[in-house]
C-alpha cells in the first residue's frame, strides 16, 4: 500500500519536475500522461473501448474508466447503451450524457509503458513548442542576446535560453565567423509556426539591426526625442543611417556620435567595424540627397518626380566620391533616400545642356522657319515642343524681350501648321502601315503613337490588348505613357474580349428559341 501511495505522490512530482524544466504548464503534462495511459488501457481492454484514465490533481491517483454513452437508437455496442438499459442504473440519465464503468489499475508492461513514455514524451514537446511560439510571436523586432550552440554550412543556430533561434548564412555579417559558446547578439525579424516547431529567425544583416543597436546606444532614440527615419547597409562594410529631432535644441547627429564618437563606436564594434555615416534627414528630396551623398559636395540638383529620378552634378574631382569603391556610395544613398540617382560632373551637364540646347534651337528654327536669335530665345525661355508654342497664350509669348503680339501670333499660328501638316503625315502613314480605324479611335493614342505602334506590328485592338505594359512603354518611347497608364489602356483595350463572352451565351439563347420556335411551326 505503502508502494503505491509513493507511486502516486512520485507521479505529480515528475510531471511537477518536467513542468518546471520545459517552462509549460503542470496541468499539459498531466494531461499528457492521462492521454498516456487512456492509450495503455485500451491496449488492454481493447482499442474499439472508449477508456479514458484521471489522475487526481491532489493524490495522484490514477482512475481508469470506461465511457459509454446513452441512445435511443445504438450503432455500436461497444461504446453505446440504449436508454432504457441505461436507466436501470440510474433513473436520472438523460440522451447524451454518459455511463462509466470503473476499470481494475492496470500493470504496464514493458512495450505499454514503452508507448505511454512516447505518448508523453510527444505531447510534452507539442506543448513546449507551442509556449514558445506564443512567448516569441510578438518579439518579432526585438533584439536578443544568444550563445551559439552550433554553426553548419554558415547557418548558426542559437540558444535563447528558453528557445532556439537560427540565423541563416545570408543574414549574417559578411566574414563573421562564430564558434560553439560565443555570446551573440541579433534581431529577430520572424517568428514561424512550422510542423518541426517554431522556427525564430535572426538576423544581423539587416538595416532594422542597425537601428535597434543605436536605440540601444542612444537614450534620445529611445525616449523618442531623436527618430531614426532610414537606414541603408551594405552588411560588414559601410552604412548610412539617416535621423531628425523632434527638439530643435538637440542635434540629432551629435547626439548619435556621442562625445568623442562613444556611442557611434560602440555600434561600429558590435557591426564589425562597418562604417557609418550619420545623415540628418530632410523633408526635402533634394537636401536629402544631398545629405546622403556626403562626404561628397554636391554643386546642383534637379528632379524629376514623376520618374522617381534625381539628377545631381558634382565637381570634376568629387565624382569618384560621390559614386565610391564600386558605386557603393551612391548606391547607399539611393537606398536610403527610396530615388534613383544619376550623377554627372559639372563637365558632362555643361556639354549635355548645350546639346539640348542646340537640339531645341534646330527643332524651332526647322518647324517654325525662324532664324536661330528667334530660335534660341523661345529654347532660353523653356519652350522644349512645338506643341508649347503652339498652345501657350499670346500674352505670354509677347511678353518675351523682343516680341511683340504679331510676331507671337505669328508663331502661334506657323507652329499650329506645323502640327497640322505632321498629324497629316502621321495618318497618311498610319493608313499605309494598316492600322485599324478602330484603334486610331482608341482614346490616349496620338497619330504619331498609332505610327509607332503600326510600325511593330501593332495594328488592331487585339495586338494592343495582347501586349505587355513594358513592351507598350518600350514601343512608344519618348512619348510612352506612366506604367499605371500603360496598364489601364491595355485593360481597356481588352473591355471588348468580356463582352464576346458575355454575348456568346446569348447568341446561343436566341438561336435555341429560333430553332425551337421552328420545330413548333413544322408540327403545325
Amino acid at each position: 500500500m505503502e508502494t503505491a501511495t509513493a507511486f502516486k505522490t512520485e507521479l505529480l512530482q515528475v510531471a511537477e519536475a518536467v513542468a518546471r524544466e520545459k517552462s509549460i504548464d503542470r496541468e499539459e503534462v498531466l494531461e499528457a500522461m492521462e492521454q498516456a495511459i487512456s492509450k495503455a488501457g485500451r491496449a488492454k481492454y481493447g482499442h474499439e473501448h472508449d477508456v479514458r484514465a484521471e489522475i487526481d490533481r491532489k493524490s495522484g491517483e490514477i482512475r481508469l474508466r470506461r465511457f459509454r454513452e446513452v441512445v435511443e437508437t445504438i450503432e455500436n455496442e461497444v461504446t453505446q447503451i440504449l436508454l432504457a438499459d441505461a436507466k436501470v442504473r440510474n433513473p436520472d440519465v438523460q440522451v447524451g450524457e454518459f455511463l462509466t464503468d470503473d476499470l481494475p489499475p492496470i500493470d504496464l508492461g514493458r512495450i505499454a509503458a514503452q508507448t505511454a513514455k512516447q505518448v508523453i514524451v510527444q505531447k510534452v514537446r507539442e506543448a513546449e513548442r507551442a509556449r514558445q511560439f506564443e512567448e516569441y510571436k510578438d518579439r518579432v523586432g526585438e533584439v536578443v542576446n544568444g550563445i551559439v550552440k552550433r554553426t553548419e554550412f554558415g547557418n548558426v543556430t542559437v540558444d535563447l535560453g528558453r528557445a532556439e533561434a537560427v540565423m541563416r548564412r545570408d543574414e549574417s555579417i559578411p566574414r563573421e565567423a562564430f564558434r560553439n559558446g560565443d555570446r551573440l547578439r541579433a534581431y529577430i525579424f520572424d517568428v514561424r509556426s512550422e510542423q518541426r516547431g517554431p522556427q525564430i529567425l535572426l538576423s544581423r544583416a539587416r538595416p532594422e539591426f542597425m537601428a535597434k543597436l543605436f536605440a540601444q546606444e542612444v537614450p534620445e532614440i529611445y525616449d523618442g526625442i531623436i527618430e531614426v527615419k532610414a537606414v541603408a547597409r551594405d552588411p560588414g562594410s559601410r552604412a548610412k543611417i539617416a535621423v531628425i529631432s523632434n527638439d530643435t535644441s538637440i542635434d540629432p547627429v551629435g547626439a548619435c556620435v556621442g562625445m568623442r564618437g562613444s556611442r557611434v563606436q560602440a555600434v561600429v564594434g558590435e557591426l564589425q567595424g562597418e562604417k557609418i555615416d550619420i545623415i540628418p534627414w530632410s523633408p526635402d528630396p533634394a537636401t536629402f540627397v544631398v545629405n546622403a551623398l556626403q562626404p561628397a559636395e554636391v554643386s546642383k540638383v534637379v528632379l524629376d518626380e514623376d520618374a522617381g529620378q534625381i539628377e545631381v552634378v558634382v565637381p570634376d574631382e568629387q565624382l569618384s566620391l560621390a559614386i565610391g569603391r564600386r558605386g557603393q556610395n551612391v548606391r547607399l544613398a539611393a537606398q536610403l533616400t527610396g530615388w534613383d540617382i544619376d550623377i554627372l560632373t559639372e563637365e558632362e551637364e555643361s556639354k549635355r545642356r548645350q546639346e539640348e540646347f542646340r537640339q531645341r534651337s534646330q527643332l524651332f528654327m526647322e518647324a517654325l522657319d525662324v532664324d536661330d536669335v528667334i530660335a534660341h530665345l523661345l529654347v532660353a525661355e523653356g519652350f522644349t515642343s512645338v506643341e508649347e508654342v503652339a498652345f501657350v497664350a499670346t500674352d505670354d509669348l509677347a511678353g518675351i524681350e523682343g516680341f511683340d503680339e504679331d510676331i507671337s501670333e505669328e508663331l502661334r499660328l506657323r507652329a499650329n501648321n506645323y502640327l497640322e501638316e505632321q498629324s497629316r503625315k502621321a495618318e497618311s502613314r498610319r493608313k499605309e502601315l494598316g492600322v485599324s480605324d478602330e484603334l486610331a479611335a482608341f482614346e490616349g493614342l496620338t497619330a504619331s503613337m498609332l505610327v509607332k505602334l503600326g510600325d511593330e506590328g501593332v495594328k488592331t485592338l487585339d495586338d494592343l490588348g495582347d501586349l505587355a505594359s513594358d513592351e507598350l512603354i518600350e514601343i512608344l518611347g519618348d512619348q510612352a505613357p506612366t506604367p499605371e497608364e500603360a496598364d489601364a489602356m491595355i485593360m481597356q483595350a481588352r473591355a471588348h474580349w468580356f463582352d464576346d463572352e458575355d454575348a456568346a451565351p446569348a447568341e446561343a439563347a436566341d438561336e435555341d428559341v429560333a430553332e425551337k420556335d421552328a420545330s413548333e411551326e413544322d408540327k403545325t
